[in-house]
């Protein structure tokens, strides 16, 4: 296995924690506005309170890892959807003052206020990331220069907009199973039963989106149909997301938890498999598409930084498992809290 092929599953893997991580943070503020009173919702803030900083790490190792290793789709994706970007920020902005501020005063309006961004700065995030995941796969018009032919609005296309819809969807469920781990009582009773609805949205829309992408998108099924025992991996994907209204309903939190963690990461997989060499297809000119080789750092580049990654991986690791064990078991509210 070559250092092109190692970068291509690192950053994989990175974004996959980064998606898992943070997604559940996106649902826990998705749902926010849904839980009625004051005392329900500052818990719903404090669940993710100590976790959710730790989490976008995460994405800024990715966008690191991404400009180390094939720095011309880094240049290519960022400029060529600069005003993407800005909004996506400007929503993750949201989201860290939204938790920060809410607290801070008594009034309500002042709380009612934070709260609608805290839920907006979420929803659209992940809006945002699951729009920009459907362009990926579905590929973005590209000249010989591999600069960016197309704009904001071009990504809003009806695909695009379905796979984001989709994502918006599971990560809502994710952050929903989160609470029920955080939370005891009325309040978990409430977002159990949310919990058996966004099962069927998300199912019904990942079906959706399958048949789109056999009808619409049937390049990203080549590799599937070329190499059958592929076919293990979405059968896999429903078999957990079937698990989750089951565990659910025992009472196994943590197993319904690791099941949609499991759906985020092989979904994603998926994507990566079918466009994989390609980092960025181009369409509709396909000779256009950046790939791990073309768009590539050199040889002692990829080399040195996979060294420090073998060192920085672990810490950054390590981290994160402390704070979720030091800050595991149901959310209590105190005077220190958001």
């Amino acid at each position: 296995m070559d250092l092109n092929i190692i970068w291509f599953i690192l950053i994989v893997i990175i974004l996959t924690g980064y998606a898992i991580l943070d997604g559940f943070d996106f649902g826990v503020g998705i749902l926010h506005l849904f839980h009625k009173s004051d005392a329900d919702r500052r818990i719903s803030i404090n669940s993710i309170g100590p976790l959710w900083d730790g989490n976008e790490v995460w994405l800024v190792v990715g966008g690191g890892a991404l400009f180390a290793a094939f720095p011309e789709v880094y240049a290519t994706v960022f400029s060529g959807f600069y005003n993407a970007f800005i909004l996506l920020l400007m929503m993750l902005l949201f989201r860290g003052v939204a938790i920060e501020f809410r607290s801070k005063r008594e009034d309500q309006k002042w709380r009612k206020s934070w709260d609608i961004c805290f839920s907006a700065g979420s929803l659209g995030a992940a809006l945002l990331f699951g729009i920009a995941l459907g362009n990926l796969a579905r590929g973005i018009p590209l000249d010989e220069k591999k600069n960016v032919l197309s704009g904001f609005t071009d990504l809003l296309n009806p695909y695009s907009v379905l796979v984001g819809l989709t994502a918006v969807s599971l990560l809502t469920l994710h952050g929903a199973i989160f609470l029920i781990m955080k939370t005891e009582g009325e309040m978990k009773q409430n977002i159990s039963g949310i919990v058996k609805k966004l099962i069927f949205i998300f199912i019904s829309l990942y079906a959706i989106t399958t048949i789109s992408t056999f009808i619409y998108q049937p390049h990203l099924l080549e590799v599937f149909f070329r190499n059958i025992w592929l076919g293990v991996i979405p059968v896999i994907t429903l078999l957990l997301v079937l698990n989750i209204p089951r565990e659910i309903h025992f009472g196994r939190e943590l197993k319904a938890f690791l099941s949609s963690s499991g759906t985020i990461a092989l979904l994603i997989s998926l994507v990566a498999i079918g466009i994989y060499p390609n980092l960025v297809i181009s369409d509709p000119v396909p000779q256009n598409s950046l790939n791990i080789y073309n768009s590539a750092s050199s040889k002692n580049t990829l080399t040195t930084m996979l060294i420090i990654a073998c060192i920085g991986a672990p810490l950054v690791l390590s981290y994160t498992i402390a704070v979720y064990w030091i800050f595991r078991g149901k959310v209590k509210i105190d005077k220190n809290s958001y």
